[in-house]
């Protein structure tokens, strides 16, 4: 039996004899750069430009919330498939697939009649995004020890803080700019993602590893996705389409319940599920998730809405929308990128969890506060304090869990990670997407002009409403966004509450690939 055999998926540079260099690092990382910036820029670009999106697509608030949480759920179904195929084929060929997803789903998205098109190309989207969430923690972790993965975290936390504020900027402009229109937003992200795949040709270097007795869990991952996706289906359609106490809601509900068990039973006797349960006996990997799905919902499902408020309730154009994202992530770029440093330097790692818990929480705190009249600069400080918090937490989270598995496990904890933290998101944006929906709808029924389903209340065009009218609107989207925050804020409390059960320990000084090598040498030889 060779010994590839025994090979996990974070060791597509297993054989790496000598330690990188730190320019050959970058070299090698280069193209994953690139693809996790295209990746951003894709979410980002459209943030600002779903509003007018929506509008020209004659869409509704629960269609808003859809076109954000189909990509979010293709994603984190897919991101533990993408950890078993690294097993299976050459990590290299499976990044370069999946930016050619990327490529798929904007083309059809820049070319969508309808919002059904436009949510089916998210989905599309979503597939190629996971795989380069699942891939590109796996293969750093393979290269790079976790002492030195600060540095380069937070070498990536500044290229996805560059990415998110370039992408609201350049969606503003080509919404703003009449011979372009939206559908450039989806089409501009097209030949970056050419361009990374060209870079990873040329500069990633990974030996293909194949383990040979590697099944994928097929009916576990049908399960899981059929199970999320019912409950996620739920929640968005529940107050609008039908009561939250309903025989439908039983039916749904129940039907997510069985699936989902179902998936564990299925998940505990496999060879090689999905979702590996053992994992969680490691008790630092079983707080870091946690706390990724907190800050997921958090995250996702209290910011990803600050366009609409920006453009609806204040009344600004999708390009001062893009602007006023920029104090949240400049303390996100400094945040990550200071905190990786220091951490490479210092070999300590619990502090920065600790105080990107705090902030993160104030932060929230702070934002549940505005309204339609909120002064851009106190707005402007409040998502400062909130970008600083998340850039502490969200990368060196997975450090954490990274240093303390066994390499031969570093990619299932990694994909794990992603999943959770990916599955947080998609829950916060679709739960809060739909709290956002009824409270709005509801604030809206004084008027006597909506529908009667808070969630197909159409996205208007404030600019073209009467000024009474207008500012009825404007104050309905200013005080259901901070209700959202409101929300968010107990859920970050909490994520900062497991953070400090996570133990502290020593980051090791040897790379993924080394660590896996010390770890086959010590098996039996009859293995």
């Amino acid at each position: 039996m060779s010994t590839t055999a025994e090979t996990g998926p974070a060791a597509g540079a297993a054989s790496t004899e000598a330690r990188m260099s730190r320019r050959e690092v970058l070299q090698a990382l280069s193209g994953l750069m690139v693809g996790i910036f295209v990746s951003i820029l894709a979410a980002t670009v459209v943030s600002n430009a779903l509003p007018v999106i929506i509008a020209d697509l004659n869409g509704s608030q629960s269609i808003y919330t859809w076109v954000v949480t189909a990509e979010l759920l293709a994603m984190t179904a897919s991101v533990p498939l993408w950890g078993k195929l690294a097993d299976l084929v050459s990590q290299k060929l499976l990044v370069q697939l999946s930016l050619a997803l990327f490529v798929a789903g904007s083309l059809l998205a820049g070319f969508s009649q309808d919002t059904t098109m436009l949510i089916i190309a998210r989905v599309v989207q979503g597939l190629g995004a996971g795989g380069l969430t699942a891939l590109v923690q796996i293969v750093m972790a393979a290269m790079i020890p976790p002492r030195e993965l600060g540095r380069y975290a937070g070498i990536f936390g500044a290229v996805f803080a560059v990415a998110t504020v370039a992408g609201p900027l350049i969606g503003g402009v080509i919404v703003d700019t009449s011979w372009l229109g939206w559908r450039w937003c989806f089409f501009m992200g097209v030949p970056f993602a050419l361009l990374a795949i060209v870079l990873l040709q040329k500069t990633l270097k990974l030996e293909q590893v194949r383990r040979r007795d590697v099944q994928i869990d097929w009916l576990g991952a049908l399960l899981i996705t059929a199970g999320v996706s019912t409950l996620l289906i739920w929640v968005t359609l529940a107050g609008n389409d039908f009561d939250w106490l309903s025989g439908t809601t039983a039916l749904m509900v129940g039907g997510a319940a069985v699936l989902l068990a179902l998936a564990l039973v299925v998940e505990s006797r496999v060879a090689e599920p999905v979702i590996p349960l053992g994992i969680f006996r490691n008790r630092t990997v079983t707080l870091t998730v946690v706390a990724s799905a907190l800050v997921g919902i958090a995250m996702f499902g209290g910011t990803v809405f600050l366009s609409q408020y920006f453009q609806i309730s204040l009344g600004y154009s999708p390009t001062e929308a893009g602007l006023l994202s920029l104090p949240m992530i400049g303390g996100l770029l400094v945040s990550s990128t200071v905190a990786g440093a220091l951490i490479t330097k210092t070999g300590t790692w619990k502090r920065f969890l600790v105080a990107g818990g705090v902030l993160m929480t104030v932060g929230f705190g702070l934002l549940a506060t505005i309204d339609a009249q909120t002064s851009i600069w106190l707005l402007g400080a409040f998502m400062v304090v909130l970008g600083v918090g998340v850039g502490l937490l969200m990368q060196n989270l997975v450090l954490a869990a990274q240093n303390d598995v066994p390499a031969r496990e570093l990619g299932s904890a990694t994909s794990v990670l992603s999943f959770f933290r990916s599955l947080g998101g998609t829950i916060g944006v679709s739960v809060l997407g739909a709290v956002l929906a009824s409270r709005v709808a509801g604030d809206l029924a004084v008027l006597g002009g909506g529908t009667e389903g808070g969630g197909e209340t159409a996205v208007p065009d404030v600019s073209a409403l009467p000024p009474e009218v207008a500012r009825v609107v404007q104050d309905a989207y200013g005080d259901a966004t901070a209700e959202l925050f409101l929300i968010a804020t107990p859920l970050a409390a909490l994520a900062l509450l497991v953070v400090l059960f996570i133990k502290e320990k020593p980051l090791k000084t040897t790379s993924g690939a080394e660590r896996l090598a010390e770890e086959q040498a010590q098996l039996p030889l009859a293995h």
